[in-house]
């Protein structure tokens, strides 16, 4: 499916609803894997597309983003960027000097309020913005008049439901595909911008227009 060119940029930032996608509260950006050294630090896996960022931090939550407990704030003395371990950082929490007390926190999530998710610019996506996301299939062309007796075969049908997002690997360049769940199975639907023809993640729906063709692409994985 790369004949078609992307045009649509993404940023997978995993943000975590523990109500709603409605309601959200918490954005997860990292995991922690286990203690680090001697000084009470921990190893965490980075689970954001800004981890310069938490360089800067001076607080964080830390809980598990299963929306069973309430995280609790810590203040963070230091936090660093693995140069041995590829997207791996180190959180240094305050209060926390020793192997023993850094390793009660292994397993648990580091997430940040929902209000200090980075800003994206305009054409660029959040993953579990899209996650959910209703999609409709519109026309090739639209009708010349609308009131036409075709008017209605001619409209917008729902397609499915957006279930996750494939990228591709990090050696090879391609469009990035949404995992679109519909009533005969999975389709994979390029996200580009000649595809995908409007998204409003605030209204939860992703338009696209499907390029001849598509559909037998998809028709081993919905048979």
């Amino acid at each position: 499916m790369t004949a078609w060119q992307p045009r649509f940029s993404l940023s997978v930032q995993q943000s975590y609803f523990p109500l709603s996608p409605e309601t959200p509260r918490w954005v997860l950006v990292a995991r922690i894997l286990r203690a680090r050294g001697n000084k009470g630090e921990v190893a965490a896996e980075i689970l954001t597309d800004f981890p310069e960022r938490l360089t800067r931090l001076r607080e964080v939550l830390v809980g598990l983003a299963d929306g069973k407990n309430e995280p609790r704030r810590i203040p963070l003395k230091s936090c660093w960027l693995s140069q041995n371990h590829r997207g791996q950082g180190v959180f240094h929490f305050e209060g926390v000097d020793s192997i023993s007390e850094a390793e009660k926190f292994r397993g648990l999530d580091v997430l940040l309020p929902f209000e200090q998710r980075v800003t994206l610019p305009a054409g660029q996506y959040f993953v579990s913005d899209l996650i959910g996301c209703s999609v409709f299939e519109n026309p090739t062309s639209p009708p010349t008049v609308s009131s036409s007796p075709c008017s209605l075969a001619e409209a917008p049908s729902h397609l499915g439901t957006v279930r996750d997002v494939q990228f591709p690997g990090e050696e090879i360049s391609g469009t990035p595909l949404l995992e679109v769940e519909t009533s005969n199975g999975e389709v994979l639907i390029p996200l580009a911008v000649d595809i995908c023809t409007k998204i409003d993640t605030t209204a939860r729906r992703i338009d696209v227009v499907l390029p001849e063709g598509l559909r037998d692409l998809n028709s081993p994985l919905s048979s």
